[in-house]
């Protein structure tokens, strides 16, 4: 048996062999493999001996990295090294190694977003996951440096990490895909500009994710303008149920209960049942005629109405606007958060009585609201991953009025990525007050 004397003896054998290599070999990945560096860090390890001649020893470790590799080709650092994932699959609750991606993971909401996931605070202490990084060629080195802090930062559930530019890669067999990477609306460029350069990236995304992902992954669009990039991205994707695509609007909700609990003087866990309408900007509803204070409804525990019609509204819809104003950047922290809350939503069963927030496709909806579209509506999970809609809501003149506002915003937004979805020629005639919440 060969025997490396490190201060410690430690065997070449396979169970063995990757504490060694913890401490010795490096892997960074091309675009599509690792490659290990050899034994040769002298100033850390400066004796090494052998009961085997050094070509034995040589062979033997040079064939226990050509498994590592032919294994795992796209994984990085420690979670390149020889691992039984096989007997480790299943922790002692049973449960299976869940794979979730993450595009735009070199970005500043990911910086926030991944370190939760890996904790176990997303998916609960006992799911090991695998995390699927996307970036760019030119983010890559960046991606790079966040897959070595995850693994320094050493989170036992965290069994597999990866890091590509290709999606088809990337995406494979995934069962969530947090689509957060897109480009920012830049000084002068029009909202039709946006549409198409993002709508883009999420028709090959939206591809990628029918021909190698699960057939059941549930997929979370976060980058804008994303109602629209959702069903884009749902319509490239015709082997996935539409009902399994979300526009993010959690952080829009957030931020509706952080106003209500604020006038009404009550911490934010009293405020439930409230529903962001339609699009995830300037034109979106935030519903306080349905919203509950403590079980009651709103109106009847905040008597100003007028704050509730006029201020309450525009804060909610323009509070991305005023964050980047005092701090001069954007919400990634909250938006990580709200994040994790959409994951938690569906997959926690709803309080009886209670609903959250998601912008989902139309098709059958309940409130007379155009079909194929991504619309937030008032959604109830049984903890499963999947949605209903919630049909006990009241929808009075002045709420209507404002959903067919943000609808037809919607509906413009369609026409304008038409050639992205199958349905012929762009025809953009978007009013002049489509704005997301963070745009000045």
């Amino acid at each position: 048996m060969a025997m490396a004397e490190l201060g410690l003896k430690a065997s070449y054998s396979k169970t063995h062999h990757r504490h060694l290599s913890l401490l010795s070999a490096r892997c960074f990945p091309t675009k599509q493999r690792c490659a290990f560096g050899g034994l040769n860090n002298a100033h850390y390890y400066p004796t090494i001996s052998s009961s085997l001649a050094p070509n034995q020893v040589q062979a033997q470790s040079v064939q226990s990295q050509e498994e590592v590799n032919s294994k795992h080709d796209d994984c990085f650092g420690v979670f390149c090294l020889t691992y039984d994932f096989k007997a480790e699959e299943e922790t002692s609750s049973g449960k299976k190694l869940i794979k979730v991606a993450v595009s735009g993971a070199a970005g500043m909401i990911s910086n926030h977003l991944l370190f939760k996931l890996a904790s176990g605070e997303v998916f609960g202490p006992n799911q090991p996951i695998a995390l699927k990084l996307l970036g760019s060629e030119k983010s890559f080195q960046a991606l790079e440096g966040v897959a070595m802090e995850l693994e320094d930062s050493l989170f036992p559930l965290l069994r597999e990490v990866s890091i590509g530019i290709d999606p088809y890669e990337v995406f494979q067999d995934v069962e969530w895909a947090l689509l957060i990477g897109a480009r920012p609306r830049g000084p002068g460029m029009e909202r039709a500009d946006l549409l198409d350069i993002n709508g883009k990236i999420f028709a090959e995304q939206g591809k990628a994710l029918n021909a190698v992902a699960s057939r059941n992954v549930k997929v979370i669009v976060v980058g804008n303008p994303c109602n629209t990039n959702a069903l884009i991205c749902l319509k490239n994707a015709p082997n996935i149920p539409g009902k399994n695509f979300h526009a993010l609007t959690r952080l829009d909700e957030n931020r509706a209960k952080c106003q209500l609990a604020l006038k009404a003087g009550v911490f934010y866990d009293k405020v439930s049942n409230m529903t962001i309408w339609g699009n995830h900007s300037t034109t979106q509803v935030p519903d306080f005629l349905n919203a509950r204070i403590d079980g009651l409804p709103v109106k009847d525990v905040i008597k100003d109405h007028r704050w509730l019609e006029e201020e309450f509204t525009e804060k909610v819809q323009k509070r991305g606007g005023v964050l980047i104003e005092k701090w001069g950047r954007s919400s990634a922290a909250s938006t990580a958060v709200s994040i994790v809350d959409a994951i938690r939503s569906l997959t926690t069963p709803t309080p009886q009585g209670h609903w959250f927030s998601s912008a989902v496709y139309t098709n059958g909806n309940p409130y007379g609201i155009a079909e194929d579209i991504v619309f937030s509506m008032p959604c109830r999970s049984k903890g499963n991953g999947d949605y209903e809609l919630v049909k006990d809501v009241v929808i009075d003149d002045y709420l209507r009025q404002r959903i067919i506002k943000t609808e037809d915003e919607l509906l413009a937004e369609k026409r304008c990525v038409a050639h992205l979805i199958g349905e012929g020629s762009a025809i953009c005639d978007l009013p002049g007050d489509t704005m997301l919440p963070g745009e000045m």
